[in-house]
């Protein structure tokens, strides 16, 4: 058999002059099945093998969820298309990057009620590493302009309409699986988020580019939010976070008592349900910037970077609570804090996208393996702070006590 054979019996096509296979994985006229490739089956010489894989779920309330994992011979990612191409979790060797929820199930959002719970139906599928809030709000349940807007918005309960896989042909053979997320409602607005998580054989890491679209007539106020998630063993008694730091802040009065103590983390603690600190980051010249957990040692981190001209601002949110209650931290870039949207305008934080405009957002994420690894992002956070002065502030940004 030919290669050209082996691909066509694949359903892979050279699409593009860049030379890459594509192929369309999910489509309004081809529902998810179970199917897998290799880089020897497409002819790929590269350093590390990889593979690339689909299948779906059955039973409970996962019933009809598919997954993708996309395995680049260091690290194997797992993409939920069904949830908004939310990234269920990370594995390289034995370090797992994600957490332990409750929710053990990857729950089918035909299951969740977003308006249950007084708005808090979000969280019964919350378990995955990286969680799209957004697009049209991002933050705590409550009335706005007459509507009740539910916990940290709707992207992660849209499935994918269309997901398409593409692997260049030459070096460094970048992996890239984008998916379509559409975000509408007749009145109120037309949002269309194409997704792209990208990584390359061999990489502890990864990076996610997403844009943002509105196809209406009308400018539209919109925000996003990465609730990006860890548990053990990054998370631990006396792991920390460590970014450049123009200012922070409380989220709420609970949050102010453990200001003096906000970097650091508590081994899982009963009943101490959770804290958020809202950041402003420093940046360098382009904008770009790197923030880090690592544990106690400091032998075992990863890196979240992001730009501010695209997500200016930061949440660190501790939940450091008992294992079984779901003991994480989620380093949170976003364009907005996690307060309901109606507290954020007077912050100059829900902004507004122009009928036929594009917004780009950009997050990448690496596994760092060794105290060296973990030395050399503390050295690149140190240098964008420039020796730079961290306001710290007292009080919350918003009163929650005034209505």
């Amino acid at each position: 058999m030919t290669r050209l054979q082996l691909l066509l019996g694949l359903g892979i096509c050279l699409a593009t002059p860049a030379m890459a296979w594509e192929q369309v994985l999910i489509d309004h006229d081809k529902p998810a099945k179970n199917w897998r490739v290799t880089s020897e089956e497409l002819g790929i010489d590269a350093p590390t093998p990889f593979s690339v894989s689909m299948r779906t779920l059955h039973g409970g309330r996962q019933e009809g969820v598919s997954l993708i994992e996309i395995d680049n011979g260091s690290m194997r990612m797992t993409v939920v298309p069904t949830r908004g191409m939310n990234v269920l979790e990370a594995v390289a060797g034995e370090v797992r990057l994600g957490w332990d929820s409750p929710v053990d199930e990857v729950v089918n959002p035909a299951f969740i009620e977003l308006n249950g719970r007084g708005g808090l139906g979000w969280l019964e599928g919350f378990n995955e590493l990286v969680t799209r809030c957004g697009f049209e709000w991002v933050g705590h349940p409550g009335e706005d302009n007459g509507e009740l807007l539910t916990l940290h918005g709707r992207a992660a309960n849209i499935p994918a309409s269309r997901v398409v896989l593409q692997i260049d042909e030459k070096p460094p053979y970048a992996i890239r699986l984008r998916g379509e997320l559409q975000e509408k409602a007749f009145k109120k607005l037309d949002f269309a988020i194409v997704t792209e998580l990208s990584t390359e054989p061999g990489r502890a890491g990864f990076s996610l580019h997403d844009t943002l679209t509105n196809q209406g007539d009308y400018a539209k106020e919109y925000q996003v939010l990465y609730h990006t998630n860890f548990g053990t063993p990054l998370l631990e008694e006396g792991a920390r976070f460590v970014a450049p730091v123009k200012q922070v802040s409380p989220f709420n009065p609970r949050a102010a008592k453990e200001l003096s103590d906000w970097q650091r983390y508590r081994g899982p603690t009963r009943d101490y349900d959770e804290t958020v600190f809202n950041v402003v980051p420093y940046a360098d010249e382009q904008g770009q910037t790197l923030t880090m957990l690592h544990n106690r040692a400091g032998n075992l981190g990863v890196s979240v970077g992001f730009n501010t001209a695209e997500l200016p601002v930061f949440s660190l949110w501790k939940n450091t609570d008992t294992e079984k209650q779901g003991y994480v931290t989620g380093l949170e870039p976003g364009t907005s804090f996690s307060y309901n949207r109606r507290y954020q305008r007077p912050l100059g934080l829900v902004p507004k996208i122009e009928p036929g405009e594009q917004k780009h957002f950009r997050v990448s994420y690496e596994l760092l393996v060794n105290s060296a690894a973990v030395d050399a992002v503390r050295k690149r956070i140190e240098a964008v702070q420039a020796g730079r002065d961290t306001e710290i502030r007292d009080e919350p940004l918003v009163d929650l006590s005034k209505d």
